[in-house]
């Protein structure tokens, strides 16, 4: 299991996305977003050449991988390295994911 290196901009996406739910739904469905986050991580932690790299190519980063977040609508990027998983951001799957991956963020 490699471990997990989270990037700030990708725990402000979570914050966010996890205050939101809580703001919809009450502290139950913020949980159930937490824990779906948590099974993610695991997983990719475990297998992190799992991913998607449909972004890869459009972005130009070659090491780039997604993987979706269960039952809610929200995509974990990250890069796998040899002895860790790089958490970069963590998108609802509807944003404009090359404006929101891009150095301005």
């Amino acid at each position: 299991m490699k471990s997990v290196h989270w990037h700030p901009l990708a725990r402000h996406d979570v914050d966010a996305a996890a205050a939101w739910y809580a703001g919809q739904g009450g502290v139950a469905v913020e949980l159930a977003f937490v824990d779906a986050l948590e099974s993610a991580i695991a997983h990719l932690a475990r297998h992190s050449g799992t991913g998607s790299v449909r972004y890869a190519e459009l972005l130009k980063i070659p090491a780039l991988r997604f993987w979706p977040l269960g039952k809610f609508p929200y995509l974990i990027f990250y890069v796998e390295r040899e002895h860790q998983v790089d958490i970069w951001r963590v998108l609802h799957a509807q944003r404009d994911v090359p404006a929101w991956m891009g150095p301005s963020e």
